[in-house]
């Protein structure tokens, strides 16, 4: 079986997160973890951006390449919070130039109360933000458990 080793990267304001949905989803293969089905996935590293403007994206990639990372899951947390992250492409195109690893935007399924938030607020509406949570939607069932 097809070993992947996967480095979290979360938005800071989420420092305090336990990591619960990102590691249930991962389990389950749920959100943006269903690339990985049928496969066997170890996490070698989890840390957040380090606050705006991402200072810590310098350097945890280069610590989670020690570690053997293949891919780097930049955290849901990325696209629901309020506002969404405003760098989450620059960080996705540094990681992948400047450390030559895979990044995929987004982990867990996006919860159900972010997910009305957001298409009333119209967060998500233009091509590049409707891309970029393709990858967590779900349906209503699996976003209500991820309230």
């Amino acid at each position: 079986m097809e070993k992947v080793k996967v480095g979290i990267i979360t938005c800071d304001r989420y420092r305090t997160c336990a990591g619960g949905k990102c590691f249930r989803s991962l389990e389950n293969r749920e959100g943006a973890f269903n690339i990985y089905d049928g496969k066997k996935v170890e996490l070698v590293g989890y840390t957040t951006c380090g606050g705006c403007p991402g200072g810590n994206i310098e350097y945890a990639p280069a610590e989670m390449k020690k570690n053997g990372v293949d891919v780097i899951h930049l955290a849901t947390g990325m696209i629901v919070g309020y506002p969404p992250c405003p760098y989450v492409e620059y960080f996705k195109s540094f990681i992948e130039n400047q450390y030559e690893i895979k990044v995929v935007i987004g982990t867990h399924p996006i919860p159900e109360k972010y997910y009305t938030t957001h298409v009333t607020l119209k967060s998500w509406e233009t091509p590049e933000w409707k891309s970029r949570i393709t990858p967590n939607l779900t349906d209503e069932k699996v976003r209500l458990n991820y309230d």
